[in-house]
């Protein structure tokens, strides 16, 4: 996977002060937060854009915060990585994630306040994958499995800039292979109880998970 990052010389001339302006994860974290959450409202087609596509249309869902991430943070040296988070009821969730100082961190756009950004505070992978756990149960959502894919495994495929859909890097990421990732029965049982009580009191998503203080600033649509 010998690919570098390409020259900062192909970006326009927008997108290079962009660039330059959002030097570190958290930078971009912010950067991505107040962008709307791209819904892919019907009657408009299904979308998956890249970093170029995403400055235009400005908006973004999960997969594209993520590639737009990995395209902005490979110029500040940082490898192309996204973490791909498997659920049971397949609304999958895809991530940025970096090391810095060996910890492990994410920057990360979601509907949900819980499935943002992560400080560069975890130990592996695994333990960065599981502070996603407990905030993904819902109705129907539970966590499975996750993957650490690096984008230079596309080789020559432009995800970074393309003006077309980069449908191939969701089908790599439904390929890959990914690790189990597993809680308890119980514990599902009790955050989904409390998920729906929370959901028909109050009409909102909830904030009342443990190890909140590791993660970064969320959207303040949900504050």
């Amino acid at each position: 996977m010998n690919h570098p990052a390409p020259a900062l010389s192909i970006f326009t001339p927008a997108e290079r002060r962009l660039i330059r302006r959002l030097r570190t994860p958290i930078l971009v974290q912010r950067f991505l937060n107040r962008l709307p959450y791209n819904t892919e409202p019907k009657p408009g087609p299904e979308t998956l854009r890249s970093l170029r596509q995403v400055l235009r249309h400005r908006t973004a869902h999960c997969l594209e915060a993520a590639l737009a991430a990995a395209c902005i943070l490979e110029q500040h040296r940082f490898p192309p990585l996204v973490m791909s988070l498997k659920s049971a009821d397949y609304l999958d969730h895809v991530i940025f994630v970096y090391r810095e100082r060996g910890r492990w961190g994410s920057v990360a756009r979601s509907r949900d306040p819980g499935l943002h950004g992560r400080k560069p505070l975890f130990r592996s992978a695994r333990a960065l994958a599981m502070s996603y756990f407990d905030p993904y149960i819902d109705f129907t959502g539970r966590l499975t499995g996750y993957a650490v894919f690096d984008l230079r495994r596309l080789g020559t495929y432009d995800w970074r800039l393309s003006r077309r859909n980069v449908w191939a890097v969701e089908r790599a990421l439904l390929r890959y292979r990914h690790k189990p990732l597993k809680g308890s029965r119980q514990r599902v049982r009790w955050y989904r109880a409390r998920y729906r009580a929370y959901r028909a009191k109050y009409q909102k998503k909830p904030l009342f998970y443990r190890g909140r203080e590791k993660w970064t600033e969320i959207p303040k649509e949900f504050l």
